[in-house]
């Protein structure tokens, strides 16, 4: 029995001992159930224990570590850059070239704000500052003051032959023709504006004084009833010496005449040799106002 015993454990040895060895050679191959690391742990823990190497590999994880921080940081700060449309360009180039003169030390002076315009009434005439010609020609042209009274006249009768002096210059009577008018007022009205006592109506008219002769009216007592025109207008001092020239360039050759014949030619007066006694005072009189 135990010659058995043994020899099976001797088979049983034997077999363990041939699975052992194709074990072995099995896990030869595949390493399994071997540690080679730790078989090699001596020789590493001796190269970390170098003092080279262990500062070497502290510096080179260091770098390693910048080196990653820095390209992250770069990737997070560092956008995309988009392109930039040609409008903006253009804008900013136009901005680029008005910053120098903004930043100019010397600008020009902004204009002072404008004034609130007074409502005035609009010129006839240019605003400019006349000229010397310009002022005498302004001058010829206004209207002249009343003229000084000669002859014996008084104010009111200059004024009338005043009057009739610009009416005949107007029409571009004849120096001759002026002298004739003035006699002819001179001994028609006595140079004064009449309104007719037999003619209520002139009575409403301006007037200086009143006659009685017929309905004769004004400087050279014309009749309304005769065609000279109407009461209102014949009380019109212009009016009357326009009828009265307009009436003497109808006579042929009025300027040969006197100044009696030329009056009466126009006046049919009764009285025809009275104009004559006023022709001195009458040429004195457009002497001063020609």
């Amino acid at each position: 029995m135990h010659h058995t015993e043994h020899a099976d454990r001797g088979e049983d040895t034997g077999a363990q001992a041939d699975r052992s060895a194709d074990t072995g050679s099995t896990e030869k191959v595949t390493g399994r159930h071997r540690a080679p690391e730790r078989r090699r742990l001596p020789r590493t823990r001796a190269l970390l224990s170098a003092t080279p190497f262990r500062i070497g590999s502290v510096a080179t994880v260091v770098c390693c570590l910048g080196a990653v921080a820095f390209v992250e940081s770069r990737a997070a700060t560092t956008a995309p850059i988009e392109p930039t449309p040609a409008g903006l360009l253009a804008e900013r180039a136009a901005e680029a070239e008005r910053q120098p003169a903004s930043r100019a030390t010397e600008r020009a002076p902004e204009p002072p704000p404008a004034a609130t315009p007074t409502p005035t009434a609009a010129p006839s005439t240019p605003t400019a500052e006349p000229t010397a010609a310009r002022t005498a020609v302004a001058r010829a042209s206004r209207k002249p003051a009343r003229p000084t009274p000669v002859a014996g006249l008084t104010q009111a009768q200059m004024d009338n032959a005043h009057t009739i002096v610009q009416v005949g210059v107007r029409m571009e009577i004849p120096r001759r023709g002026l002298v004739v008018a003035i006699a002819t007022a001179m001994q028609e009205s006595n140079l004064y504006n009449l309104a007719s006592g037999v003619l209520p109506e002139s009575l409403d008219q301006p007037n200086q004084g009143v006659g009685y002769d017929h309905d004769s009216v004004g400087l050279f007592q014309q009749r309304p009833s005769s065609g000279w025109g109407s009461v209102a207008d014949l009380m019109r001092p212009a009016y009357a010496a326009e009828q009265f020239y307009s009436a003497l360039l109808e006579i042929a050759g009025w300027q040969e005449m006197s100044v009696t014949v030329a009056a009466q030619s126009v006046q049919i007066s009764a009285f025809p040799d009275a104009y004559a006694q006023h022709e001195q005072r009458a040429t004195t009189v457009v002497g001063a106002l020609v």
